[in-house]
């Protein structure tokens, strides 16, 4: 009997070895698109043929930062996986399609929107814990689940960037329509209160509100922008009786 352990032993113990060695090319191989490193500054080898990349950090495990936990607090790092990445024909694209020249003060805006690629059925409530917490879902079509976000600011004087300000004059939409074929949505933006030039903007968000990610680094996103004028009564008369300027692509309503 001692004799068999003394064989048996180790035996055993190259058994482990060889399993252990399977579990760790395992774990390394992890995607198709190359070997998926365990830490952070160590080059990733990708079998595109290109060379290969070195990332500061993939995850939170480094960070001196709290967690974030779903609610908007800052400076935090954000656990939660990116997700699910549509194919290029599958990207959500939107873009607005009508909107006023002009509004009056305290007047509601409404704009319309053709949405295409994104199923408006997902939508994490920030304020309960739902922001950034879940990670990006394609549905069975490999379309994005998510919603609309729209709103409108004033640009100030119009020759430098603005403040990263929240913005009472804001409205998600999540209807359940939407899909591949481009559908239009008309948008109720809560009013503007003071004479501006506004900026409004709309932009897709996943369930948890982030801007879908697209196959390719050279795609646009998923949002679009106008100008409109709010003004008092009259002036907004005079300036729906002004030709608006057009852009190079023709689209009503920029300036």
């Amino acid at each position: 009997m001692k004799k068999v352990l003394y064989v048996a032993k180790p035996l055993l113990v190259v058994f482990l070895m060889v399993f252990a060695s399977f579990g760790v090319l395992a774990m390394a191989e992890g995607s198709a698109f190359g070997v998926r490193a365990a830490a952070p500054n160590v080059p990733i080898a990708h079998n595109h043929g290109a060379p290969g990349v070195t990332p500061l950090a993939r995850d939170c495990q480094e960070t001196q930062l709290e967690i974030h936990d779903g609610f908007q607090e800052a400076p935090t790092c954000v656990e939660t996986e990116m997700g699910e990445v549509a194919a290029q024909a599958n990207n959500p694209s939107i873009l607005i399609v009508d909107a006023p020249r002009a509004v009056r003060v305290g007047q509601n805006i409404q704009i319309k929107v053709s949405s295409r690629n994104l199923v408006r059925d997902r939508f994490l409530a920030a304020g309960q814990g739902g922001y950034y917490l879940e990670s990006g879902i394609l549905n069975d079509a490999g379309l994005t689940r998510g919603h609309l976000h729209s709103a409108c600011r004033s640009v100030g004087a119009g020759n430098t960037a603005l403040a990263p300000d929240r913005q009472a004059s804001f409205i998600a939409t999540e209807d359940g329509g939407g899909g591949a074929a481009p559908d239009t949505v008309t948008i109720v933006i809560p009013a503007i209160n003071t004479r501006a030039d506004v900026q409004c903007a709309v932009w897709a968000g996943d369930g948890s509100h982030r801007m879908p990610m697209m196959q390719f680094a050279n795609q646009i996103p998923a949002f679009d922008t106008v100008r409109i004028k709010v003004r008092g009564r009259e002036e907004v008369a005079d300036d729906i009786a002004t030709p608006p300027v057009r852009g190079p692509e023709g689209r009503r309503g920029d300036q």
